[in-house]
């Protein structure tokens, strides 16, 4: 069953082929002229096009050159006297399906109208597979010509096509996903499995269940054996991000995993062996995690055999503008608007910015700014941006809260300002991270479930999103 139009200026004709196809369950509009299926191929979808190869005001080669210019997967079938036979050939070579003769036998316009269904679904598949595909293997590039970023695709450069386990450290948003997919399309193990997963963003007793599955009764829940991460991508690459979130019982795990490709599942005491390529990552410092007994110090130093740091984008300025160029250009064409540039003025707004959420922040405003600005570009008023806080001692707890206090004016409402200055850091913590309530809470120092809480008090839903796992 599919959407089909048909373009013939002969009404009795269009009743005919409309009620043969319906037969099929398929939708059916008509059109009487090129002219009008041009309307509809531009405000709608369809699998398949029958249009008639003369009529007047228009040909069915316009009809496929329209095709051809909105949705190329879609099929076209030509409907041609016998005198015109030539010309329906011709017509197959510049992309149309197939065609078929006046008058048509009904069992085969209903065969292959369903055959044209049939390689427009095959054709739109093969597009969104190819979509997965580029991006499950990081075909985004690295952008800037900084010097710590030039650092990072030598460091990808010379690390990935060995076997040996990476640490990509980074602040929050900075785009440590992008270059462990990257590590893995140059690695040898590019066309096995990658298998990412967010330690954050998992609970606590789900991680190990996640990460090394389970046998069936292992906790309340669990009604069937589960395949972990580490099963399914045997022979591919695991990314671990956010790493330092996980329980001292995972870590362990972990450990024997990357000491001797071994694992069990939980609640089973039959052991499995696995080959993955382990890349972690994690915004935290890991040393002081190790110094404080958060994180095991032999995990560390197999996680750690080849670090990579990427550089928060205030100390990469000089390569916002080239990111907003292509970051632009990447969001209008996925949320369908036009793309526009940047005025020197908004361009310089946005350098002088210190960007608390780096990368992923400098998306969520351009994304804003390209759907709310009313120019032909974008002005730096279209880019509304949390001011910075004072540059505060980072050994003084005390000269912290006289700085800011020093920021407040002598008369307020006290229960009124703290409310307020409460919900606008939620909502900086929430758009910094897209909306990642497990890293915004991190920012913020508080669990997820106080901040879960403050986001039904402030009513900041809309701003965030559910992250658990399935």
């Amino acid at each position: 069953m599919g959407k089909v139009l048909i373009v013939d200026d002969e009404p009795g004709m269009r009743r005919i082929l409309s009620s043969n196809l319906r037969m099929d369950s398929h939708i059916v509009v008509e059109a009487d002229s090129a002219s009008a299926a041009t309307v509809l191929l531009t405000r709608e979808d369809f699998d398949v096009v029958v249009t008639d190869q003369k009529m007047p005001g228009g040909s069915g080669m316009d009809v496929l050159r329209t095709v051809q210019e909105t949705e190329p997967r879609t099929s076209v079938v030509f409907l041609t006297a016998v005198g015109t036979v030539e010309m329906a050939v011709e017509s197959m070579r510049d992309g149309a399906f197939d065609f078929l003769t006046k008058p048509f036998v009904p069992d085969v316009l209903r065969a292959t109208v369903r055959r044209a269904c049939e390689r427009t679904a095959l054709l739109r598949e093969n597009a969104v597979l190819k979509t997965a595909v580029r991006k499950l293997e990081g075909a985004d590039e690295i952008l800037g010509e900084s010097p710590g970023i030039q650092s990072v695709r030598e460091s990808i450069s010379r690390v990935a096509r060995m076997n040996t386990t990476v640490l990509i450290t980074g602040e929050t948003g900075t785009g440590k996903e992008l270059v462990a997919r990257a590590i893995f399309r140059n690695s040898l193990r590019a066309g096995r499995p990658f298998v990412a997963i967010n330690c954050a963003a998992v609970t606590e007793t789900l991680v190990e269940s996640e990460l090394f599955g389970h046998e069936k009764g292992a906790y309340t829940g669990a009604d069937k054996p589960r395949a972990g991460l580490f099963e399914t991508a045997d022979g591919g690459t695991v990314f671990l991000d956010e790493v330092a979130e996980m329980s001292q019982t995972a870590q362990a795990k972990l450990l024997r995993v990357l000491a001797d490709g071994e694992f069990q599942r939980v609640g089973s005491t039959f052991t499995r062996h696995v080959d993955v390529r382990v890349i972690a990552a994690t915004h935290r410092k890991l040393s002081e995690y190790v110094h404080k007994g958060l994180f095991r110090e032999d995990l560390y130093y197999r996680l750690a055999v080849v670090p990579i740091h990427i550089p928060p984008l205030r100390e990469r300025r000089q390569d916002i503008d080239v990111l907003c160029r292509v970051l632009s250009a990447a969001i209008a064409k996925e949320i369908k608007v036009t793309n526009r540039p940047l005025n020197p003025a908004a361009l310089k707004k946005l350098t002088e910015y210190p960007f608390p959420g780096n990368i992923r922040e400098l998306r969520n405003l351009l994304e804003r700014a390209l759907i709310l600005g009313q120019g032909t570009d974008l002005q730096p008023e279209d880019f509304p941006l949390q001011p910075p806080l004072p540059q505060l001692s980072s050994n003084s707890t005390t000269l912290t809260v006289e700085q800011l206090v020093s920021h407040l004016p002598q008369h307020l409402d006290l229960r009124d300002t703290l409310s307020r200055v409460e919900r606008n850091l939620i909502v900086r913590a929430l758009e910094s991270t897209g909306g990642v309530q497990a890293e915004a809470a991190r920012q913020l120092s508080l669990s997820r479930s106080d901040l879960g809480y403050k986001v039904d008090k402030y009513a900041l839903a809309d701003k965030a999103r559910s992250e658990e796992a399935p």
